[in-house]
């Protein structure tokens, strides 16, 4: 009962954090970070303690999973370069170097858990940067380089991680021996997201009710990580995998219904689930703090090292690997030279997550399965001040300098353009169908339908029009909701007075909600 009830009070902390959040503009990381931080002092709060199993299985996975299905694969696929440069090439970098600065300052600390160290810092957090990243409006070629990194990063560091703990514990291991072991995870990670994902979408195809629909896309994830765990894969490739794929074909797998339906499911666990980890990603400050043994000269040193290492090798790797690929003729033809403020907003959205304090718990304990004595809770304690101070600084100041280096991209009209393009073509396809079909129809009913049409196209084509007065569909919206507002009253009404059962009540709620919704459509 006492689980229950803490796990109550972490949920409507986050739920009324993430509303304060978005009522005075912040993101609702950041606001939950702190808030978390604040009280893990508070005499008498629940401790939480955030197991890294519990995050690689439990959390990460449907985390990546959503995220995967709502990114571009024809725009992940084009930038797949830069991409794996930041998720493979950057990580090893970083790691290795952060490896090597950490060992120079505590030379009696193993090398292989300073570059174990590195590896947990190095890649940047899923959640936070893309939730900024959208916010603020950055292009969305830098939103989907951002999205791509977090999305492979993760399983990068998590192998180094392996293997430096492996190295530590002093089964040391040749270079063929590592490049075979990350071959075949990777590998592996993305062949049982491919079969896994085929499966689902033949699962998908046979399935007419949308709850079962909703339930097996919910069960996806952990499924695809449980097997990849089992086999010994990458588990966050093959969630990525999974997501990707099934994601780029949901528009022939699902009925209209599951589609609604499973948009709502993910966005609210999306939404918890962000709350949640954040939250107890500060709450984690207490019990860090308590278990440090080293001189606080030392940790603050070691700390700002770290961080500062971290700046610096983003900012170095970003320029070159921007701008030396397009000295290549086929690269600088198919992607124009960016101005060099992108990449330096690019170099800046580095925020660190739940994956760097999840991995920094899977260090192993000093003395244990041959590993030396060396200061195990300095680390776990540097992990969580990156977190912090990449948050923090970086976090907060994000929006400003996109704001001021001009790093946005407002693509309203181009959008509104094209939806209108291919909406005019929509309407003639709907409109041959309808000649197709329309025989015995009565006359009415066709010419309903024509409206319908020419409803949609007008609307589309009205998006590029100047918004200082109220267009024919606006108006249309605003006096729909009107009438709705009252048919809904009226049939409350004759529910309240007993003229019709309940069941009634809620069928036509979900058909005038269904219309409603419909309108808050036309008018985004």
């Amino acid at each position: 009962m006492e689980t229950i009830v803490d796990t109550v009070i972490l949920v409507t902390i986050a739920v009324v954090g993430a509303a304060l959040a978005r009522r005075l503009g912040f993101v609702a990381p950041l606001v939950l970070l702190v808030a978390g931080l604040g009280l893990s002092f508070v005499p008498g709060f629940p401790e939480a303690h955030l197991d890294h199993e519990l995050v690689l299985i439990g959390i990460l996975p449907p985390l990546l999973y959503v995220a995967a299905l709502q990114t571009s694969v024809p725009a992940f696929r084009l930038a797949l370069r830069p991409i794996l440069l930041l998720a493979v090439g950057l990580v090893v970098l970083t790691a290795v170097t952060v490896g090597f600065l950490v060992h120079m300052l505590l030379p009696a600390v193993p090398l292989a858990a300073c570059i174990a160290l590195g590896a947990i810092v190095a890649p940047p957090d899923a959640v936070s940067a893309t939730a900024i990243a959208r916010r603020v409006g950055l292009p969305r070629r830098v939103v989907t380089i951002l999205e791509g990194e977090s999305l492979l990063n993760d399983a990068t560091a998590l192998v180094m991680v392996r293997v430096a703990i492996v190295a530590l514990g002093g089964t040391a291991a040749g270079f063929w021996e590592i490049t075979q072991d990350v071959v075949l995870t990777a590998g592996g990670g993305v062949l049982i997201g491919l079969v896994f994902a085929a499966g689902m979408a033949w699962l998908h195809r046979k399935i007419e009710d949308p709850l079962l629909d909703d339930a097996v896309a919910l069960l996806t994830p952990f499924v695809v990580v449980i097997i990849a765990e089992k086999l010994h894969t990458s588990s966050v490739v093959a969630v990525v995998i999974a997501g990707l794929y099934l994601g780029h074909r949901i528009p022939y797998l699902l009925s209209p219904t599951s589609r609604l339906q499973m948009d709502a499911v993910w966005r609210l666990v999306n939404f918890l689930l962000e709350g949640v980890v954040f939250l107890l990603v500060g709450l984690q400050l207490r019990e860090v703090i308590s278990t440090i043994e080293t001189s606080l000269a030392t940790t603050v040193q070691v700390t700002a090292v770290v961080f500062g290492a971290l700046l610096v090798i983003r900012f170095l790797w970003m320029y070159p690997a921007t701008y030396l690929a397009r000295l290549v003729p086929r690269i600088r033809n198919r992607e124009p030279r960016p101005p060099v403020t992108v990449p330096t907003v690019i170099a800046w959205a580095g925020m660190r997550g739940v994956v760097t304090l999840a991995a920094a718990q899977t260090l192993p304990p000093p003395g244990v399965d041959g590993v030396p004595d060396y200061p195990r809770e300095l680390l776990v304690f540097v992990a969580f001040a990156v977190i912090v101070l990449t948050l923090m600084v970086q976090g907060t100041t994000l929006p400003w300098l996109a704001r001021r280096l001009g790093v946005r991209e407002d693509n309203s009209a181009q959008d509104a353009l094209a939806e209108a393009g291919v909406q005019h073509a929509a309407g003639r396809a709907a409109l041959e169908a309808l000649e197709q079909h329309a025989d015995g129809a009565p006359p009415t009913v066709v010419e309903r339908l024509r409206g319908l049409v020419e409803s949609r196209g007008n609307n589309a084509w009205e998006r590029l029009g100047s918004q200082d007065r109220e267009t024919p569909s606006a108006a249309y919206g605003r006096l729909r909701r009107e009438m709705i507002r009252a048919e809904r009253h009226v049939f409350k009404i004759a529910r309240n007075e007993g003229r019709i059962p309940e069941e009634v009540l809620v069928r036509a709620q979900r058909e005038l909600d269904l219309e409603e919704s419909q309108l808050q459509r036309s008018d985004d």
